[in-house]
């Protein structure tokens, strides 16, 4: 004969939850948590609900405009890179030297009918000089960047590149539930107690995203591209080939269902983001479940304003995008290993000089002073440490926050339920207080 057997665990603990028949509540024997019957029937209920209630993958409208004309396809020529393979379009009068991925000096025409024609694009408003300019600007300040390779002789190629970006309209309909707890800690005697009062807290509402936007291109790191945002998107323009001269335009090798993954993420990670925000008054809280669907999908395809500079040192290749309407520039430096131990060493040095006769004069104690030179190690790994992240600032996106239009988050039901309190107790040891 089968058996159905269900496991009850303290949500305090984890241990083993009995009904207590003495007291007539639920008793966990590691904690010894009393619980009413009814508030571990709902606990359990609500996780049932919610395994029930799980969220689906959004399926985006990848429904898309029409194909070049006839007459757009004749003003506009197409090229293929046979080093890279990268994919690129430009108007009939700008010269295809070089790809602006590689650096090839060698592109292949080919035939533009038949391509998918973007809705939107957003046009250059940086030139040229702007973009030298911000990459110069962005050396400023890099301590451990290694000696002349700020020199302009390093950068090999400048090029304006209209980049695909698809951009995503979503709303999202949540549900979360919380787990919080406000703690509350007091000297009783020898003993020091801390009382937690456990809160559940569900929320449910809405966020509304414009134009989430994610790059349809491999030749170009992820990280680049979302690290140059925002775009400003009221200067959104209908596609024409008007705004192409002068410039090339690379093709999307990456359509928009290979991309949504990413978009999907980021737009969950700030929808948990802004309904967290209504979560106050506690110690502390965490999410014990969380329903998320993405609704109400459209999809647009666009040409973004970039500015790629390559720069060769020692062998090795660094890439630095511009964004060509904000000038927001993105890309990682080499580190000069020397230059970050001599700083490391000089801070070490110079804190620790500082930091002794302070210490031997106050306190006359050996143990204070290695305790000082301790302060200055860390402190002397922490700085460098820092700086040596301002040498790599192409990071990929994890969030949305900035495509949620105002009034775009809407909390429909809000609930703070308490559930029961537990309490800990630690002895103090009572002479070394005393003693302090």
């Amino acid at each position: 004969m089968n058996a159905q057997v269900t496991n009850y665990t303290c949500p305090n603990c984890l241990g083993t939850l009995r009904f207590g028949s003495g007291s007539g509540k639920i008793e966990c024997d590691h904690c010894g948590t009393t619980f009413e019957l009814s508030v571990i029937e709902q606990l359990y209920a609500d996780k049932e609900e919610a395994a029930a209630s799980a969220g689906t993958e959004p399926r985006w409208d990848l429904t898309h405009t029409e194909g070049f004309t006839e007459e757009e396809a004749q003003t506009m020529k197409g090229y293929t890179c046979p080093s890279c393979l990268a994919a690129l379009i430009c108007h009939s009068t700008t010269a295809a030297t070089s790809c602006p991925y590689c650096g090839n000096p060698t592109v292949v025409p080919g035939q533009l009918s038949g391509e998918l024609k973007p809705d939107y694009v957003i046009p250059f408003k940086h030139d040229k000089t702007a973009a030298e300019k911000a990459l110069a600007g962005y050396y400023k300040g890099k301590k451990f960047l290694p000696r002349g390779f700020a020199s302009t002789s390093h950068i090999e190629e400048v090029k304006g590149v209209y980049t695909p970006f698809w951009l995503f309209d979503a709303n999202t309909d949540a549900y979360i539930r919380y787990k919080a707890k406000q703690e509350r800690t007091y000297r009783q005697g020898d003993y020091e107690i801390t009382e937690t009062k456990h809160y559940r807290v569900t929320r449910e509402g809405s966020v509304a995203f414009q134009k989430v936007p994610a790059d349809g291109s491999k030749n170009i790191p992820d990280a680049h591209m979302d690290s140059v945002e925002p775009f400003k998107y009221e200067e959104l323009k209908p596609f024409s080939t008007a705004y192409l001269p002068g410039f090339m335009a690379e093709k999307y090798d990456e359509d928009a269902a290979a991309v949504a993954p990413r978009v999907n993420t980021r737009i969950k990670t700030s929808t948990e983001r802004k309904f967290a925000e209504t979560v106050k008054g506690y110690t502390s809280f965490s999410v014990e479940h969380s329903t998320i669907n993405l609704q109400e999908n459209a999809v647009y395809y666009s040409l973004m304003p970039i500015w790629l500079l390559t720069s060769r040192w020692k062998g090795a290749n660094y890439l630095f995008a511009v964004n060509g309407q904000t000038g927001k520039l993105a890309g990682d430096l080499p580190v000069s290993r020397g230059k970050f131990w001599a700083w490391f060493f000089a801070l070490f040095l110079i804190v620790s000089a500082v930091l002794a006769p302070v210490l031997y004069l106050l306190a006359g104690d050996m143990f204070f002073i290695i305790g000082g030179m301790v302060f200055a190690l860390l402190f002397a790994l922490i700085l460098c440490l820092i700086w040596r992240g301002q040498m790599k600032t192409a990071v990929t996106a994890r969030a949305a926050d900035n495509y949620i239009p105002p009034g775009g988050f809407k909390l429909r039901n809000s609930d703070d339920k308490y559930l029961y309190t537990s309490t800990t107790k630690r002895k103090v040891n009572t002479a070394n207080t005393a003693k302090g």
